[in-house]
């Protein structure tokens, strides 16, 4: 699927398909809401945030899609982890959602990818709001329809919406400042907002998926009345170009393209959607699934080792061009990955501990001998986007803004540019864990008989917790590092229930996680950072950020009236939460690694900001096929 808003505000390390949050546009400044001595609203076709609608009122496809493109065929994509729900509403607080389930709901808009940040109408045809942003309204489809053949209704809107507000935190986050969602028409939606001035509110309103309010209100197949607030494995109503036709929990999802789907002639949807099924096999961790990759049981495999896609991509498929390697550039998004402390727990509360901990991780040379050189080490929270990044001191709107908070953030926001340490060699490590002890002197920590101690005597010893096999390969060499400095480590490798259950509950002491970000950061950095969602199960402010400069450098992301003041703002929260040293960060890579069996055809190129659309925008070839071999 396209990496989108939607995907980017779940966040997972893996996971690219989870609530289906639609595209991220903010609306233009300066087109009225209401034409001019007119109390009737203005429609509007699409949403931007960054130059102007590439696609007019009434255009008949995406630049980027081939209208002729073949429907037929089947495409096997791996998934790592498990599943055991089908409802999206409890995502991320119970279960393991199920990849596919996106694809089976809509969003009242979409985005294009061939433009940064457009929405375009989906089961909305057109939205209107005023100019102070106070709130907006959209209109539905009169075509749009459940796959039942029922309408889809604005009590279809407010049900969803109300239901994830409340059930799902980061969507409590999200739309924190959306105060009600209501029917004001036969078809029109609207969405009241708790103050003006939230730029962003208006587009991001349409990014929720939309669920049935008269299937969730109804009773399964034994009688039973439906639960939202519940996990299910009962097979969802949805609106979507694709239907859930079969599973096996925890291990397949089989999808079935709907053959009278409503909305397969929109122009959103023309040249998309190509493949009969679409079936997706979960594998418990990568190098099981690049191996059904290799026997040919996978037809894609998105390959998140450097030191893998070096390596272990020397079978005859590949010399005999039947599997392809691809690399696709990543300009749609930036993010943060890094060891994050759980500040909830004592021991993590002084920031210079936390810094030595960053001292002591020699990342050149993990980067070198574990993934080959093939990444770069992360340096901002927005690392990728160079708009949002701290670099140098702080000068003109930025420092203008960070003189506001001031006495609550370090010092070295405005005296010192932001590094992280060098290691690379036995000499620049030995300096850092040198700079790394003087630092934990100084914070009270004493080591006896080699064994590091808090300053009421107690040993510090810490747990890191792993996902998958690959995160604990760059622990385990972390480990001897922190050892030299008299810290116990212990790292646990956990299936993956165990592991969303401990992250959701802030059970750890320190997590591998990643933030990533959308070309217009927005209200979710709430959700990241805020201290309303330190302590909220199922948020993602892993650490347990509470900060009040930082809770105030996001309001000012929020409101801010132009994209430079965004900018300048972004830089400022980046600078604080990076000196704060709340991650050890580790490494960014500025493009995809894919391997496929040639067997589809594609658009030529990609779009720009589609470089994961698969299997959007590609196709079932087969001439290629039969070049391939594939079984029947």
């Amino acid at each position: 699927m396209a990496i989108s808003r939607r995907h980017l505000l779940q966040g997972g390390a893996f996971v690219a398909l989870t609530p289906a949050l639609g595209t991220a546009a903010c609306f233009p400044t300066a087109t009225p809401a209401y034409a001019e001595g007119s109390s009737e609203p203005v429609w509007r076709h699409a949403l931007a945030s960054l130059g102007d609608i590439k696609y007019p009122a009434g255009f008949k496809r995406f630049g980027y899609v081939n209208p002729d493109a073949p429907k037929g065929g089947v495409v096997r994509m791996f998934e790592l982890g498990t599943f055991d729900n089908f409802n999206i509403v409890i995502n991320g607080v119970k279960g393991s959602l199920a990849n596919g389930v996106t694809m089976v709901l809509e969003t009242l808009t979409t985005r294009s990818l061939d433009e940064p940040l457009t929405a375009y109408g989906q089961l909305a045809e057109a939205a209107a709001y005023p100019d102070d942003f106070s709130y907006a309204i959209y209109r539905l489809r009169a075509e749009a329809r459940w796959h039942d053949g029922k309408p889809v209704t604005p009590d279809d809107i407010v049900f969803s919406f109300d239901a994830l507000k409340k059930n799902s935190p980061m969507y409590s986050a999200y739309y924190r400042h959306i105060v009600k969602c209501e029917p004001v028409g036969e078809r029109d939606v609207k969405f009241t907002f708790d103050m003006p001035g939230n730029r962003e509110l208006p587009a991001i309103a349409g990014e929720f998926p939309v669920l049935s309010k008269h299937w969730w209100e109804g009773t399964d197949a034994q009688g039973r009345k439906r639960d939202v607030t519940a996990t299910t494995l009962e097979i969802p109503l949805g609106s979507g170009p694709y239907r859930i036709k079969e599973f096996v929990a925890s291990r397949s999802v089989v999808l079935e393209r709907v053959k009278d789907y409503w909305g397969k002639d929109l122009a959103v949807s023309v040249g998309q959607n190509n493949f009969d099924q679409i079936r997706f096999e979960f594998f418990r961790d990568d190098s099981v699934g690049r191996e059904a990759f290799k026997a040919d049981q996978l037809d894609w495999f998105s390959e998140r080792s450097g030191k893998q896609w070096s390596t272990a991509y020397d079978f005859p498929a590949v010399t005999e061009k039947r599997v392809i390697k691809e690399k696709f550039p990543d300009e749609s998004s930036g993010r943060m990955q890094g060891f994050a402390f759980n500040l909830r727990r004592p021991l993590f509360a002084d920031v210079r501990l936390r810094r030595a901990f960053n001292l002591a991780y020699d990342w050149e040379t993990s980067d070198r001998l574990l993934s080959n050189g093939e990444y770069h080490r992360d340096s901002s929270y927005f690392d990728g986007m160079p708009e949002f990044m701290a670099t140098g001191l702080p000068e003109d709107q930025e420092l203008q803004i960070l003189e506001t908070v001031r006495d609550k953030v370090p010092a070295e926001v405005f005296t010192t540019p932001y590094k992280n340490p060098v290691g690379g060699n036995d000499e620049a490590s030995r300096a850092n864990l040198r700079e790394a002890s003087r630092l934990l002197k100084e914070a009270g920590f004493e080591n006896r008989d080699r064994k590091l101690v808090d300053p009421s005597g107690k040993p510090v010893s810490v747990e890191f917790i792993c996902q998958d096999p690959g995160d604990e390969r760059g622990v385990l060499f972390y480990k001897p590092y922190l050892e030299r400095l008299g810290i116990a480590v212990s790292v646990r490798t956990l299936d993956s229930v165990q592991y969303e259950n401990r992250r959701r509950s802030f059970d750890f002491d320190i997590i591998t996680a990643i933030w990533p970000q959308s070309l217009s950061p927005g209200n979710e950095q709430r959700d990241f950072f805020g201290s309303e969602a330190a302590d909220r199960p199922g948020s993602r402010n892993y650490p347990g950020i509470k900060n009040p400069a930082v809770d105030a450098l996001i309001d000012r992301i929020i409101f801010a009236k132009d994209r430079a003041e965004l900018a300048a703002c972004c830089k400022a929260l980046d600078r604080v939460l990076l000196w704060n040293c709340y991650v050890v960060p580790q490494f960014n890579i500025p493009y995809e690694r894919y391997a496929r069996w040639d067997r589809f055809s594609r658009p030529d190129p990609l779009p720009k900001y589609g470089i994961s659309a698969f299997p959007d925008i590609w196709w079932w070839d087969a001439g290629k096929a039969a070049k391939t071999g594939k079984p029947t």
